[in-house]
């Protein structure tokens, strides 16, 4: 389409959607002045975010139309006589073409709708798979980085549950990433992670190849998964280290067994009974929350076999080769060649890329 027709840059034509977002704002405005909607905080918490979502998406609209009218301005008087205003013109349409591209982006980000759960608090747990001890070290390199990543993004993370090796990193670790967006940048984490290295304890410097599982959980709220204290068995213990020596001399840790699912969670980090009680409901809600999210993911997953996103977490999703100094995920098919500062939290690249690949999946599905 031409400039003069509404869009240069990309054949999608925003005008339809935006007609379609401006309708919906007045809608959510509507019911906003309405103070019975205050009565559910809940609901008017929903509407006051997908205002905010709808004026932000008008408002670049209404940039894009004014953009695409000057830049149709400024190209015509490039060809005048007015040798001035020709280099005046000709900046103003290299400044344009460099923000029309910027402000269809947003837009297309915009017309996919949001995952409700992109905006929670997210519990990440990692596991050891294949490969004994080099796979539990593996799990402690991997919660490094995850850790130094959310370090990078202002989130703040708390441990949950680390059941350590006894060589070192851990057999399985729980910690939560809380801050603005946690779930929406790290749900594409999920999934079986495979290294390729020379272990510490190798004599002969043979490559051993390890897995390790990782489970990324949007956090889930009282509100969201109702649990009935009839069906919850709840265990006390003392807790343990490495190799099993007690360290503490009272009951604190505690063990939940959700009896309907079989779900078992474990906490043994805090020192009192009842903080341990508390994070470990914070993970049986957020699990019994992903299995549900999951079941429903599962009704339409076979119309879209995206392998992004689809939170199926048998399948080899990224290699970490470390004699070739190279991360690899198979999903999208990127390799970097940055696996020291990759594994310091420099993951945006990958990350991105996700999130890009996941967008123009869910835009090839939109009616344009």
């Amino acid at each position: 389409m031409s400039a003069a027709g509404g869009f240069l840059f990309c054949s999608m034509d925003f005008q339809p959607h935006i007609a379609k977002f401006a309708a919906r704002m007045a809608e959510v405005e509507t019911e906003l002045g309405d103070p019975k909607v205050f009565e559910n905080n809940r609901r008017a918490q929903e509407l006051g975010r997908e205002y905010a979502r709808l004026k932000k998406l008008v408002q670049l609209g209404d940039r894009l139309s004014k953009a695409l009218m000057e830049l149709r301005d400024n190209q015509a008087l490039t060809e005048g006589d007015d040798d001035e205003m020709r280099e005046m013109a000709a900046d103003e349409v290299a400044a344009l073409e460099e923000e029309i591209p910027r402000l269809e982006k947003e837009l297309q980000f915009g017309l996919v709708p949001p995952d409700p759960a992109d905006s929670r608090n997210t519990i990440v747990e990692i596991r050891a798979g294949a490969g004994g001890d080099e796979a539990s070290l593996f799990v402690g390199d991997l919660y490094r980085m995850y850790t130094h990543y959310a370090t990078a993004q202002g989130w703040s993370h708390e441990l949950m549950e680390g059941n350590a090796a006894e060589l070192g990193g851990y057999r399985e670790v729980v910690f939560a990433l809380n801050g603005e967006e946690v779930y929406k940048l790290m749900k594409f984490e999920s999934g079986v992670h495979r290294v390729q290295r020379v272990p510490a304890t190798e004599a002969s410097g043979r490559i051993h190849t390890s897995t390790v599982t990782v489970a990324v959980l949007p956090e889930a709220e009282e509100v969201d998964v109702e649990i009935d204290p009839a069906d919850l068995e709840v265990d006390v213990y003392r807790s343990s280290g490495p190799g099993g020596q007690s360290v503490n001399t009272t009951d604190s840790a505690v063990r939940i067994t959700h009896k309907p699912t079989g779900l078992v969670v474990t906490c043994q980090d805090e020192k009192s009974q009842h903080k341990n009680k508390a994070k470990a409901m914070k993970v049986l809600r957020s699990r019994l929350l992903d299995q549900r999210l999951a079941e429903e993911q599962a009704k339409y997953a076979a119309k879209r076999k995206s392998q992004v996103g689809t939170g199926e977490r048998n399948e080899r999703i990224r290699t970490y080769n470390f004699p070739q100094n190279r991360v690899s995920d198979h999903r999208i098919e990127l390799t970097l060649h940055s696996l020291p500062q990759f594994m310091e939290g420099e993951i945006d690249e990958m990350i991105n890329s996700l999130m890009q690949h996941d967008l123009e999946e869910k835009l090839a599905g939109i009616d344009t």
